[in-house]
């Protein structure tokens, strides 16, 4: 026999497949069922119901027990393996009730005895697809709060490349981290990072705001508490030290912690156990990563944070650079704003105009990555065209003299080549290409940035404020060409 499709008026119903090599019953059931208003697919056996299901979303399978060739039993166990979603039920003869019982144990959603009745039918088959949709949109919404969560880092400047590097390594050992970086660069996003590439990945990360409460509140929700300990507790609350057992503990702003709460988060991690507020020591199994925006050896040495703890917590020390120090990315980060605001708005912005990507690549971004994300997604709100232009960006990028805010900073120890080279690449990216506007603030000769371009030392396309779409694209290069000296006297030649 072959297979067969009754299609209701409604094109999007559910579909259920009714297996059974007794065509009288098929037949009767596919009328039943579409007069419920479902989309009904039929087959005479176990292999035709495979196939069915490895081509189209099947949410409800109705399938006998007692088949020639493959009987219900083992079409349940192979639609499990292909496709778990599916919710199956079974039609069994009065004798078979105990096997029907055995295949419920294996995953059926209920069982249905032959010969069987319409309402029967009706009632459970309505019962195994509310399951079903509810299964659907528990899947759904697990993976909107993922790509919520699971945030991706965007960036292809050398200084970000060096940062997720050094994140990656740390990720495999069991060392304690610190996030130090101004507001705004993303330090939850890598310490998630951190923990997604860790040997920890399959268990939590619990992310704590340690600024965000009160001392009392948040020694109470580090470590927990048993019923009676204060006014108030009038259940026992594990703390987030056991919501973090086998994975990883986020403490932000772990500078904010009071010197209570530090005493106990350095046993914690001296000896691996800590103490319930009321309650006796408990061993808990975590890895921590700590982050600040602050410069805690200044704290130290004021007495605001402990010395020893510091020194607990400061084992692999990771600095995020502000967004000005790596405003190559802005470009990429522009477009992956837009992307994702564009979808979440339901707006048709598709780029931006060569006007706008020059402005935020010559902006100081005080408020580093999260400034930039506010101002895209303001910007794609408020567009009315398909390419975000200069007037649908904050007033303050607008302004002639926000590109003067902008600091390039070097590491101590920098070579003297790469800083000059940063140097002069940020000056020609704020003078938008004008060598000689870019020699006078520097302070050196017209003909020196030439040369620097002409020996490959400065790369042109490295101070051009590229577009979104370009510099997307990985893996593109370009050839640049020489150019011409400008005409006049030689010049002195400051920077070697």
């Amino acid at each position: 026999m072959t297979a067969t499709e009754t299609t209701s008026a409604r094109d999007h119903a559910p579909t259920v497949l009714v297996v059974d090599d007794e065509v009288a019953i098929v037949d009767a059931l596919s009328k039943v069922l579409a007069k419920e208003g479902l989309r009904v697919v039929t087959a005479s056996g176990g292999q035709q119901a495979l196939e069915i299901i490895r081509r189209q979303p099947i949410q409800l399978m109705l399938t006998d027990l007692r088949m020639p060739g493959m009987g219900g039993d083992d079409l349940l166990k192979a639609v499990k393996a292909i496709a778990p979603e599916v919710e199956v039920v079974m039609m069994t003869a009065y004798g078979s009730v105990e096997t029907a019982v055995e295949a419920m144990k294996l995953g059926a959603y209920d069982f249905i005895q032959k010969p069987p009745k319409r309402a029967t039918v009706v009632a459970t088959v309505k019962k195994a697809l509310d399951k079903a949709a509810l299964v659907a949109e528990n899947h759904s919404l697990r993976a909107q709060l993922a790509a919520a969560t699971h945030r991706e880092i965007v960036g292809n400047s050398q200084v970000m490349r060096s940062t997720l590097e050094m994140a990656k390594q740390a990720a495999n050992s069991t060392a304690t981290v610190l996030l130090l970086g101004e507001s705004g660069t993303g330090k939850e996003l890598l310490a998630r990072y951190i923990h997604t590439h860790s040997p920890r990945a399959s268990k939590p990360m619990i992310p704590v705001n340690c600024a965000a409460m009160p001392e009392t509140i948040l020694e109470s929700e580090l470590f927990g508490h048993e019923k009676g300990a204060f006014t108030g507790a009038i259940r026992s609350k594990d703390g987030r030290f056991l919501e973090a057992h086998g994975g990883t503990l986020f403490l932000d702003e772990i500078a904010e912690i009071s010197p209570t709460v530090q005493v106990k988060l350095l046993r914690a991690l001296q000896e691996g156990e800590i103490a319930p507020v009321g309650g006796r020591t408990v061993k808990t199994d975590f890895r921590l990563v700590c982050a600040t925006n602050r410069d805690l050896t200044t704290d130290v040495k004021a007495g605001r944070f402990r010395e020893d703890l510091f020194y607990r917590i400061n084992v692999i020390p990771i600095r995020i650079p502000p967004l000005r120090d790596r405003i190559e990315d802005v470009p990429l980060l522009a477009d992956h704003f837009l992307r994702v605001y564009a979808t979440k708005h339901n707006k048709p912005a598709q780029g931006f105009s060569d006007e706008a990507m020059h402005l935020m690549a010559n902006y100081g971004w005080p408020g580093n990555v999260r400034e930039l994300e506010n101002a895209v997604e303001r910007a794609v709100v408020l567009t009315r065209g398909n390419r975000l232009g200069a007037d649908d960006l904050p007033p303050e990028l607008r302004d002639p003299q926000a590109g003067h805010g902008r600091q390039v900073t070097f590491c101590v120890g920098a070579q003297l080549a790469e800083v000059e080279r940063r140097m002069i690449q940020e000056t020609l990216k704020f003078t938008r290409g004008d060598k000689r506007l870019a020699a006078d603030l520097l302070g050196i000769a017209t003909r020196t940035i030439y040369r620097k371009l002409e020996s490959g030392f400065i790369k042109e396309d490295a101070y051009r404020a590229p577009s979104a779409a370009t510099a997307a694209a990985e893996g593109e290069t370009s050839s640049q060409t020489s150019p011409a000296h400008p005409d006049g006297d030689a010049e002195t030649d400051v920077l070697h």
